[in-house]
């Protein structure tokens, strides 16, 4: 007798995800997965981070893990950026099994689709351009990393953080992450290239890939593509304004060229990435709260970053606008934006401010910090960036659990939790409708 659970896509993604991180958590717990030992809340906390593809790190990943724990380390980042089900799916495919409908509304829920149709082959294209990036990636990088480690280390090193670049996980095998290479052009171009790349979305490298006219491309790519360089580009020139003259950032930097690869490297690093190459506690405190913002903001839909995403920013941006000219309908581009898109920015929106406030509650409570260092840690856990001014390590256990949390629903998503806590609405009742005095 065959016991079967009825649960909708996204409960079943919950499900899935929850039962990774908890093999993950098993993994990184082993004798020979760690140098020393590792208590099992910083397993979770790892193995969740990874898995989530956050970055933010309780231990130091070089000097607290083996081969064997970086191994299982970057095998939950790429499980996690790409997507259990999309493996789940792949192997089907290898296998020669057929993909049932259901498989393929958890695939849709995870990639963020509108639809599944031509789900199948957005994974295929997804395999494809991840594997092909994130090779491109490590062999860019081992022009500086084998002539540094050597042959097999430095290898090891370049794909490590490919992957972990184009998965905008931020992990890094340096305490400091890429300090180091402040001002080295090789690594500063091949890991930004690698978490734009990822953080553009999949659907946006699918389109650009088969269509290569701008003029013809979908109006998410382009909102993505236009979106992504005025964010990067202003991003830069502000941190770049704002940091010039602090002597622990930008003005112990000798040259311009470096002062400029460090503002554009810390300037592009919180659409999700977790990378840093200044100092980010040492950043004076406007600079934090731009980076705040641009982390709560992230990059873009169907994609290995976080937040509540770049498109989602720009239709509530656009809503305003037309509202304040007193337009009934959204327009971009020519093209009506739907209402039902409009409310889901908003429910996305509002659903991640409020996992931010009662993250930063709970926080304010139970850690001796700073309010800045406070919002700006749970800020990154719910963007999936990784950066931190140096909270990380020393969280309590119940904020090490609240941490854990919102990592959790920042990277699932706020519509997949709602959609799998609600009930589904059987019937459509229109009700006579009536003015509500707001503002």
């Amino acid at each position: 007798m065959r016991l079967r659970i009825k649960c909708t896509p996204p409960q079943l993604l919950l499900i899935v995800f929850v039962i990774s991180i908890i093999l993950g958590s098993i993994l990184l717990k082993l004798p020979f997965a760690t140098v020393g030992s590792i208590s099992w809340i910083n397993a979770f906390f790892t193995s969740t981070s990874a898995m989530t593809v956050t970055g933010l790190a309780v231990v130091d990943t070089g000097q607290s893990f083996t081969l064997f724990g970086q191994l299982i380390i970057l095998i939950l980042i790429q499980l996690g950026g790409l997507g259990i089900m999309s493996f789940a799916v792949l192997i089907a495919m290898i296998l020669g099994k057929k993909i049932g409908i259901k498989k393929r509304l958890v695939v849709q829920q995870s990639l963020n689709q509108n639809s599944f149709g031509g789900i199948i082959r957005l994974i295929k294209y997804l395999f494809i351009f991840s594997i092909t990036i994130e090779l491109m990636g490590a062999i860019l990088l081992s022009f500086t990393w084998v002539p540094d480690f050597g042959l097999l280390k430095g290898i090891y090193y370049s794909l490590f953080h490919s992957i972990s670049a184009f998965n905008n996980a931020g992990f890094a095998l340096w305490q400091d992450s890429l300090m180091n290479y402040v001002g080295n052009p090789i690594i500063n171009i091949a890991i930004t290239s690698l978490f734009i790349l990822g953080g553009i979305g999949f659907t946006v490298l699918v389109d650009i890939w088969k269509t290569k006219r701008f003029k013809k491309l979908a109006l998410h790519t382009k909102l993505m593509i236009v979106g992504t360089l005025l964010v990067n580009v202003a991003a830069m020139f502000i941190v770049f304004l704002l940091e010039y003259t602090n002597p622990d950032t930008l003005g112990s930097l000798t040259t311009l060229s470096d002062k400029l690869w460090a503002s554009y490297f810390q300037g592009v690093t919180p659409r999700t990435a977790g990378f840093n190459s200044l100092d980010t506690a040492s950043l004076r405190e406007p600079t934090i709260f731009f980076i705040i913002l641009l982390m709560f903001i992230g990059a873009g839909s169907a994609s290995t970053a976080g937040g509540i995403k770049l498109t989602s920013f720009i239709v509530i941006l656009f809503s305003v606008i037309s509202f304040l000219k007193g337009k009934e309908e959204l327009v971009i581009s020519k093209r009506a934006i739907k209402q039902s898109i409009i409310l889901r920015a908003l429910a996305i929106t509002f659903l991640g401010m409020l996992f931010l406030v009662v993250g930063v509650f709970i926080l304010s409570i139970t850690e001796n910090s700073p309010f800045i260092a406070i919002l700006f840690e749970v800020t990154s856990a719910f963007g999936t960036v990784g950066l931190s001014m140096g909270l990380t390590g020393s969280l309590t256990i119940p904020g090490k659990i609240v941490i854990i949390l919102v990592m959790f629903l920042g990277k699932i998503g706020p519509l997949t939790l709602a959609f799998s806590i609600a009930k589904p609405a059987r019937t459509k009742i229109k009700y006579p409708g009536e003015e509500i005095i707001t503002g």
